[in-house]
């Protein structure tokens, strides 16, 4: 098993190293985009039809390339208002409905159309973020992992007091907290020592929490980086309520050793409309 992940991982890595840091942006769309329209197929299956999560993916792929096609012709700055609206539709979700479901141990809301929002807002966030910089893209996604990786050891080390049984009876507030603490504590070491030079799309450097930094002070990132780490958790147990209802350990088993794509990308699906929500408002 280890040994499958690890050569998963690599492969993986492989293709989204270079297709993120050496291609132009719209080769890192479409890589992302076959990951969210493979990630639509899972999520209607977890909805009880293949069917309809074939349509979902093949939707989601066909959309996404006709907004690649059209948003490479543009000049390259803030993402349509349709974006934006989408991402703060996105985020209300994962805000309000997204707890209420996991604290009821059942979906709220139309299933079909919360997973066409949650997914199409999640590819545009990623797209957009790129458009604004490798590193500005790498760095958002990097808060959400730190917080996955800090959660699982200090769960391990000190985990009692369970977050959801009845939804995922490993995750515990104490591995929140570490998840918590890991990204406030690297993203203060990172906003320290890595000043914000450019806004990323015009050549210049830019770390997501430097950006923020600079733009809202100490308190306010530190809010919005725990609030990002508190949002992954939230997409960490969505996808375990919907594998639970649907009476499935993974997604699926496209990736050998961890599952489906869904289950790989979870954390970032709500998080990523966020953070982009947030360079929108701080532009």
């Amino acid at each position: 098993m280890l040994r499958q992940r690890v050569l998963t991982a690599l492969v993986l890595l492989a293709i989204l190293v270079p297709s993120i840091f050496l291609a132009p942006p719209w080769v890192w769309g479409l890589v992302s985009l076959a990951l969210l329209a493979i990630a639509g197929a899972e999520w209607g299956r977890l909805l009880g039809s293949a069917t309809g999560g074939r349509v979902l993916g093949t939707a989601l792929a066909g959309a996404g390339l006709a907004y690649v096609a059209w948003r490479t012709g543009q000049p390259t700055g803030a993402p349509p208002a349709a974006v934006t609206l989408l991402s703060a539709l996105s985020l209300a979700f994962w805000v309000s409905a997204g707890p209420l479901s996991l604290t009821r141990v059942r979906r709220i809301g139309p299933g079909w159309a919360v997973a066409t929002l949650a997914l199409a807002s999640a590819w545009l966030a990623l797209y957009e973020l790129r458009l604004a910089g490798a590193a500005m893209l790498v760095s958002c996604m990097a808060l959400v992992w730190l917080a996955d990786v800090g959660a699982y050891f200090t769960g391990r080390a000190f985990g009692r007091h369970k977050l959801a049984p009845r939804v995922s009876p490993g995750k515990t507030w104490e591995g929140v907290a570490g998840g918590v603490t890991a990204v406030l504590g690297v993203a203060a070491l990172v906003a320290f020592g890595w000043p914000v030079t450019g806004t990323g799309a015009d050549g210049g450097v830019t770390v997501f929490s430097s950006w923020v930094g600079a733009r809202a002070g100490f308190v306010v990132t530190a809010a919005v980086l725990a609030a990002i780490a508190a949002l992954s958790v939230v997409g960490d147990l969505y996808e375990s309520l919907l594998k639970r209802l649907a009476g499935v350990k993974d997604s699926g088993t496209l990736l050998p050793g961890h599952g489906g794509v869904l289950d790989r990308i979870d954390a970032l699906i709500p998080t990523m409309p966020g953070c982009l929500l947030l360079l929108q408002l701080l532009r």
